[in-house]
């Protein structure tokens, strides 16, 4: 869950609400987030999507391409649910770690996992723009609903692209915007005004008011795949459900 790093106002620090409401916060800012929120986080994940993101992160896992034996990196993994999903995959035989900024998040996951994938899944602290792993050192990466709070997106997909083998892939779930008008209304409405209400109920916290401008300044679909192209994947593909809010996008190491 790496940062959405940003320059200082010209006339100070500004009110951490207000960045959060325009998108932007400090990398340390994102962390104590995400650390504040750790405990509300899956419950918050199952209200704002009814569920249903389980069955996404399972479709991104699939995309991976990996099986028993295959190596794979989470980045951004949160409390963990893309990183189970994998581990079931590449069993037995296989490693996948997933790395995170936020030790609250981490801490959330290893208690998740306990021994259900013992011996190959692990959870690190990591940022995802300085991974600390060497080239080529997996099959697959992967990041879910994580990538938007990357300071540097470019960056970040770059070094997920490194540490991948050539002909592996990388994988990015992410909320996104769909072009179609009632779907974009609905979508506005939803993640706008329902959400943030969402959060300050369960979570107690306005922390959920930095989600929709987060959304709202990722690259769409088209975008996202020329910052993958840029970052050194080719036979970049996109798959869009959820009527369009949901984007998944997969590309494979040259």
């Amino acid at each position: 869950m790496t940062s959405g790093r940003s320059a200082a106002s010209p006339l100070g620090p500004a009110d951490p609400r207000s960045r959060a409401a325009s998108g932007v916060l400090e990398e340390d800012q994102v962390r104590a987030m995400f650390d504040r929120i750790a405990g509300v986080y899956d419950r918050m994940n199952g209200l704002m999507t009814a569920g249903l993101h389980h069955r996404w992160r399972a479709r991104a896992a699939d995309l991976a391409a990996v099986g028993p034996g295959g190596r794979v990196l989470d980045v951004a993994t949160g409390t963990g649910d893309l990183a189970l999903e994998l581990a079931r995959r590449v069993a037995p035989g296989g490693t996948v770690v997933g790395t995170d900024f936020a030790e609250s998040m981490l801490d959330r996951a290893r208690a998740k996992a306990g021994e259900e994938v013992d011996g190959i899944l692990r959870f690190e602290w990591a940022n995802a723009l300085e991974l600390p792993y060497p080239d080529d050192a997996f099959d697959a990466a992967t990041v879910g609903f994580g990538a938007r709070n990357f300071a540097e997106l470019g960056r970040g997909l770059s070094e997920m692209a490194r540490v991948v083998r050539p002909g592996g892939r990388v994988v990015v779930l992410e909320i996104t915007t769909p072009a179609r008008a009632p779907l974009s209304w609905f979508h506005r409405l939803w993640f706008d005004r329902v959400v943030p209400v969402l959060g300050r109920l369960a979570a107690e916290d306005d922390a959920y008011t930095y989600l929709p401008s987060s959304v709202r300044r990722f690259p769409g679909p088209p975008e996202l795949a020329a910052t993958l192209e840029r970052a050194g994947l080719q036979r970049i593909r996109w798959v869009l459900t959820a009527g369009g809010i949901i984007a998944i996008h997969t590309g494979e190491v040259a």
